[in-house]
Parts: structure tokens; sequence; C-alpha cells
């Protein structure tokens, strides 16, 4: 399985791609292709949130988990869904929040891509799992290579807004130099907690503030 990303990405986590741990990855993704077991997102887009968003134009970061373990809705996005694939619940509400946030009507697509294509980084901490079993690949090195992604971003750049929702994406979110960025935390917007913090934290307009007050250009939310 070759890594389908960026220039820029592959110039930052090349000799991340090759330490050994990432080598056994491949060998098992390889080998689960190979005995006929399948695993989320497809092949090619295992690493789409580092081939949409180029290193030097990441404005915002989202973390999520792990992908969506249903068939046909992990494009290597987090959060996100193929156009003409039912938004998930979290999904639903962030585009609830969304909409009361910046008065956007909700869209009718799940498919975040405008967001990564805008400078929004939508990035798994786990960047594959089995059909039907929510963090099957968690523990399998996923996090090392995603935790270095967020540490290059986190020493190299400035200015970046992080969006942590949730214990686990703040946890994960953890090594960001709060010195060099900024970092919004709130309840996971799944239908559990979503009454807890997540609605009214207004993450998209602030963050749009924060980027504006740093001299950069505020993130197009709108998706319709």
């Amino acid at each position: 399985m070759q890594p389908r990303m960026h220039e820029s990405w592959l110039a930052v986590l090349g000799d991340e791609l090759e330490q050994p741990y990432m080598t056994e990855l491949r060998s098992f993704l390889v080998a689960e292709v190979a005995a006929g077991r399948r695993f989320y997102p497809p092949a090619d887009r295992v690493f789409n949130a580092l081939a949409l968003t180029p290193f030097e134009q990441v404005r915002v970061v989202v973390i999520g988990q792990d992908p969506y373990h249903g068939a046909g809705q992990a494009m290597g996005l987090c959060f996100s869904v193929p156009a003409g694939v039912r938004p998930p619940p979290s999904l639903q509400n962030i585009h609830a929040e969304l909409e009361t946030d910046l008065g956007l009507r909700r869209p009718a697509t799940g498919d975040l891509t405008p967001w990564a294509e805008r400078g929004v980084l939508l990035l798994n901490a786990v960047l594959t799992v089995s059909p039907g079993k929510p963090a099957s690949h968690a523990g399998m090195g996923w996090e090392r290579f995603t935790d270095r992604a967020i540490r290059e971003l986190s020493e190299r750049r400035e200015g970046i807004v992080f969006l942590l929702w949730g214990r686990y994406a703040q946890q994960k979110g953890a090594i960001v130099d709060t010195t060099r960025h900024h970092v919004l935390t709130a309840a996971h917007p799944s239908p559990y907690s979503a009454a807890s913090g997540f609605f009214g934290c207004c993450h998209f307009s602030r963050a749009n503030t924060l980027l504006a007050a740093g001299g950069g250009d505020p993130v197009d939310w709108a998706l319709d």
C-alpha cells in the first residue's frame, strides 16, 4: 500500500513512513486484502486528510478517533462521509452547530472535502478500521504516526487553531504548543455528549476570529 498524500506531507513524514512499525502496519493491511478481508477507508483514501490539505496550508485542525466502520462511510477525513451517504449522528450535530453558530443552512451532504481543501485538516488518530469493529486497529501504530503529524505542525507552524472535541481528542492534542497555536475544546458532537458542551461552543466563528486576529483569512465553512 503506497501512501497517497501531498508531497509537502511526504517531505515532513517520509522518515516516519520508513519506521519498522509502519512497515509492519502496511504488511498487516496488505495481508488483510490478500486474505479477502476489507478495511475502511479504501486503501487509496487512507491518507486522504494528508492528501487534500497541504502542510503549509493547514489553518485549522480537527482531531477524530478512528474511521467510520460501516460500509461506504469512511473516506479518510474525520467525521466526513461521501456525498449520498446519510450523515451519522455526530456529523448531523456538527451541521446543527454550524447552523446555530454561523447561520449557515444545514448542508444536504456529509462530505467535508471542501473544508479539507480550504485548510482544515480532518485527521483521525487511527487511519483504518475493520468493518463493523470500531477501534479494531487502535494500538497498531497509527497513533504514533498521527502524533508525529500533529507534532510537526505544532513545531514548524504558528497560529493554527486546533478544535478538540471530546476527551480523546483533547488528550491527543495535549502535545500542541499553546504558546504558538490556539486550542479550543468542547464536548464530543456525539448524541451522548453534544448537549453537554458541544452545542453552543461556537468553534467555527471563534476559529475565524482567532485566524483573523493573527492576520490570516477566515475559513469558509459553507458546504453547499
